[in-house]
């Protein structure tokens, strides 16, 4: 069998590097080989074990994957040990990567104990109790201010992050209509810019681990950044990071409210509930954009993995959950249009077409699973996915959000929500593309109770 490779290097050549930063950092001799862990939409994560000890490599798919960052892997594991000082869950970083390491750019963290997976965390015993824990930590986090803090971590200034949020959009082609309708909406709402705390910028589910119902670290700082509070707050609450549990606003484990009178009892301050909304707008049009970026570092060689190209079909996700949070500043009247969905295209007859072909090959996969462990399963599931969306997809199903006219209009125009008609055809072409790219996603389901009655 060859060695699996990772971007660039084999699992042989990790282990050589890992030995060489082992052996450097006082660790000792490298005692398994490194194993790549699930998930990681942004960079990736192996665990290895030194001397008895267990550690986990955090590292850029590639070097051209750090360009335009506004720090590197140095500055992101010092501002881990400065949070980690001031009493944050956050796990201790033991090494930062040299370029004589052969691996590229990236750190070692001692490891923690739980899971990341939502799936388990969000079945615990005392979400709330959970859910309280993740709120005092992140309050812990937001004391932090730039003097704490090594230099080079961004200050957010508001309108300059939305000037680049719509060139971003522009970037990408600037046609999809709900986006540009989320981008005028900010622009014609942001608020006055408060004292800057550390925002982590990515704190979540999926980036937090827990143990039974006790948080036990906070991972991935790398977008963090001095801002708003309400901005960590809100995040964390978007549908998309509920998973399963849409019916749990906070988290996907209990009630924003409760979340947020566990923060201010923990933080001294009170949130004001404008402010919370208009950055859960704000991070949902981010990762809508985020999401569609991901189909572009495809494109561009600095990063080829398969998650890219899926998770770029991700943004009909907050396409959908944009509509849910706009849709109450249009008037009764165009609330209260249906949204017609029309009728999925005829299928086809003869030989097989493209997508039946990659049906079959789905289900192909599905008989192979059991061989898959590892990140090789999760890549199967990727990959699983990926051809279940082809399969999904008729006729123009994949432009169904496209229209550059109509995004023009919103965004520079000054059409919005009160134009007769348009919040119904947003919705319909919300529902349907979100059909073909992730039909399970719990909000369309909740969507469509609300736009069309159907059950």
């Amino acid at each position: 069998m060859s060695p699996r490779k990772t971007v660039g290097i084999s699992v042989e050549e990790l282990s050589a590097g890992l030995a060489r930063v082992c052996a450097r950092a006082g660790l000792g001799a490298l005692s398994t080989a490194p194993q790549r862990l699930t998930g990681g939409a942004v960079m990736e994560s192996w665990r290895f074990a030194a001397s008895g000890c267990d550690y986990v490599l955090r590292r850029a798919p590639s070097r051209a994957f750090m360009q335009g960052r506004p720090y590197g892997h140095s500055t992101e594991a010092a501002l881990i040990e400065a949070a980690r000082a001031r009493g944050v869950t956050a796990p201790q970083v033991v090494a930062v990567l040299e370029e004589a390491d052969g691996l590229g750019s990236g750190f070692v963290m001692r490891a923690l104990p739980g899971t990341a997976d939502p799936k388990v965390i969000l079945a615990c015993d005392d979400p709330d109790g959970l859910l309280r824990g993740i709120a005092r930590d992140l309050a812990r986090i937001h004391r932090l201010r730039p003097a704490d803090v090594p230099e080079g971590v961004p200050v957010m200034d508001y309108r300059a992050a939305i000037a680049d949020l719509k060139q971003q959009f522009m970037d990408a082609g600037g046609d999809r209509p709900i986006i540009a309708l989320g981008l005028k909406w900010l622009e014609d709402n942001c608020p006055p810019e408060v004292e800057p705390v550390l925002n982590h910028g990515d704190y979540r589910m999926g980036n937090l681990l827990v143990e039974g119902s006790t948080l036990t670290g906070v991972l991935d700082w790398e977008i963090a950044h001095f801002g708003d509070p309400h901005e960590d707050l809100a995040f964390g609450c978007m549908a998309v990071w509920r998973f399963a549990r849409y019916d749990r606003p906070a988290l996907g484990l209990g009630r924003i409210e409760d979340y947020i009178a566990a923060y201010e009892a923990e933080a001294g301050i009170a949130i004001d509930p404008a402010r919370f909304r208009f950055w859960t707008i704000y991070r949902t049009v981010w990762w809508a954009l985020g999401c569609l970026k991901m189909a572009a570092q495809w494109r561009s060689g600095a990063d080829r993995m398969l998650e890219r190209v899926v998770i770029s079909r991700r943004t009909s996700e907050q396409e959908l959950d944009l509509l849910l949070l706009l849709e109450e500043d249009a008037p009764e009247a165009e609330r209260a249009r249906p949204a017609l969905v029309g009728a999925i295209a005829p299928a086809p007859r003869g030989e097989a077409s493209a997508q039946e072909i990659a049906i079959a090959v789905a289900e192909w996969l599905d008989t192979v699973r059991d061989r898959m462990e590892g990140h090789d399963r999760f890549q199967w599931a990727v990959a699983r996915n990926a051809l279940r969306i082809i399969g999904r997809e008729h006729s123009g199903a994949a432009h169904l959000a496209e229209n550059r006219d109509l995004a023009r209009a919103v965004l520079f125009a000054g059409k919005g929500l009160n134009a007769p008609g348009l919040l119904a055809e947003l919705k319909r072409l919300a529902l349907m593309k979100l059909a073909v790219d992730i039909p399970k996603y719990p909000a369309l389901d909740h969507a469509r109770r609300k736009w069309t009655g159907e059950q």
